[in-house]
């Protein structure tokens, strides 16, 4: 804690700091992804295999950039952010802590895992796909545009490889940056509620990020503030998880698995079924499965939903640790947002 410095001044200077920290990982990852910029040397884009190497050595890169980098921003920035964090274990050792899988704990892990799978992702999908009928063909349109999708157009057998390797892939790599990094991280500079919304509203600009797609004339704007606010609440919920098991196997793994039930809506889209078979076939099994998870464990859930309420009571309250004031809890919450929105900005120009 800074003595002596006014409120508005510790909550403004611990969101520069930390905000050097970002820009310093952002650069770091850049200068690494370039290397896979290099694939379509080596593999034709056009070929199928060219998809899974392509995010699968984005998501390698991007991790090993986390932790090369967290390293450098440590020596970078140590003299002047002792003032602001006291640290017992390195960040690049807190941030590697966050993949440790034990055989006492996979069981929870993965528990938790198939959890927020049927409980979080699941209905919210299931939930859009009926309020916006037209999500299917939008996504096809979106997906099937990009090279690095063309497995989207192939045989199911090759589809299903390409499939498995690319969302884990996509989730290791999503995951370990928003929540990884940002959230946890970020709660290492800031109070978690704080990391939690800065991370989750750069998550949800991302998934807004498609009014910049070359389709966009074909995309409506609703459907862009759908899929920001679905990614803005998920992102609330996997970053509160995050910072409270301290693990990132299972946002990883429901992440993944949501996005392989999703990319099989899509391909059966792209092959000319229709959503109400696959509904019926898929969906309405998943959502049962959902529901006895939700009553079985009702005890867990009302838990951690309680919890959640605390945090966020918290977080819209006057932080009296630093004597803040309604007008200075204002400027926090404003200061969140905005940094969220900076942090994307700077990620979407230079990632």
């Amino acid at each position: 804690m800074v003595r002596g410095k006014s409120p508005l001044s510790q909550i403004f200077r611990k969101r520069i700091y930390f905000l050097s920290e970002v820009l310093i990982i952002i650069f770091g990852i850049y200068f690494l992804l370039l290397i896979v910029e290099l694939l379509p040397i080596i593999i034709d884009p056009s070929s199928i295999f060219f998809g899974p190497f392509y995010y699968m050595f984005r998501a390698i890169f991007l991790v090993l950039g986390i932790m090369i980098f967290l390293y450098v921003a440590n020596f970078a920035l140590q003299s002047k952010r002792k003032l602001i964090i006291e640290e017992n274990i390195s960040s690049t050792k807190n941030f590697l802590k966050l993949f440790s899988i034990s055989k006492s704990n996979f069981k929870y892990q993965l528990m938790y895992g198939v959890l927020i799978l049927f409980l979080v992702f699941i209905p919210l999908d299931f939930l859009t796909y009926i309020l916006f009928p037209q999500t299917l063909d939008l996504y096809s349109m979106i997906f099937t545009f990009s090279a690095s999708n063309s497995y989207l157009l192939a045989p199911y057998f090759t589809f299903l490889i390409s499939v498995l390797i690319i969302q884990f892939s996509v989730a290791l790599h999503e995951e370990s940056y928003a929540r990884g990094f940002l959230t946890n991280r970020g709660s290492d500079y800031l109070p978690s509620m704080s990391a939690v919304i800065i991370s989750s509203f750069y998550w949800g600009l991302g998934h807004f990020a498609y009014i910049l797609h070359p389709l966009r004339r074909f995309i409506p704007l609703e459907f862009l503030f759908i899929w920001f606010i679905q990614a803005f609440i998920i992102g609330i919920i996997l970053s509160l998880f995050v910072l409270r098991k301290r693990w990132i196997f299972p946002v990883i793994f429901s992440h993944a698995f949501n996005n392989i039930i999703t990319v099989h809506s899509i391909w059966n889209n792209v092959q000319g079924n229709e959503f109400t078979p696959l509904a019926i076939h898929v969906y309405i099994p998943l959502l049962l499965v959902s529901l006895v998870l939700f009553i079985w464990q009702f005890s867990r859930i009302k838990e951690s939903f309680s919890n959640g309420i605390k945090e966020f009571k918290k977080y819209f309250s006057n932080d009296k640790t630093i004597k803040e004031t309604t007008t200075d809890k204002i400027t926090r919450i404003m200061l969140d947002f905005l940094f969220g929105l900076i942090i994307f900005a700077i990620a979407i120009l230079i990632l």
